[in-house]
């Protein structure tokens, strides 16, 4: 079943650290193993002036795709820390990854302000 697209911004929000999730040859990358490197890389990747009904059809589709990926978390976590501007990568849009790299910064500078503010008590 479709979660409507607002639902999606609120599990996309992925623990900073990188979560390892396979057993497998540790010494292959993770790529080697994505679901998606059987599908068309159209699936992905938005063409030029794609209606939005197709785009966010298209998009659900390879949000499916990634869902019974192995290494979803891994490619999740390399669209993050590259950023990769465009497409469904680990699951997320880019305007998905752009919401979640605002919220680890916006915690991030919490984190750094509550440690100024815990130094300068103990002072």
């Amino acid at each position: 079943m479709l979660q409507p697209p607002h639902s999606s911004l609120q599990v996309a929000d992925v623990p900073h650290q990188r979560v390892p999730v396979r057993d497998r040859n540790q010494d292959a990358p993770w790529h080697t193993e994505a679901v998606c490197r059987r599908d068309e890389a159209g699936l992905f990747f938005a063409p030029s002036k794609e209606p939005t009904a197709a785009r966010l059809s298209r998009e659900e589709t390879a949000k499916r795709v990634c869902a019974r990926c192995p290494v979803m978390v891994e490619c999740r976590e390399h669209a993050l820390v590259q950023p990769e501007p465009y497409g469904v990568w680990g699951g997320l849009t880019a305007a998905e990854r752009r919401v979640v790299l605002a919220r680890r910064r916006r915690r991030d500078m919490e984190l750094k302000k509550a440690a100024r503010g815990t130094i300068a008590a103990a002072g």
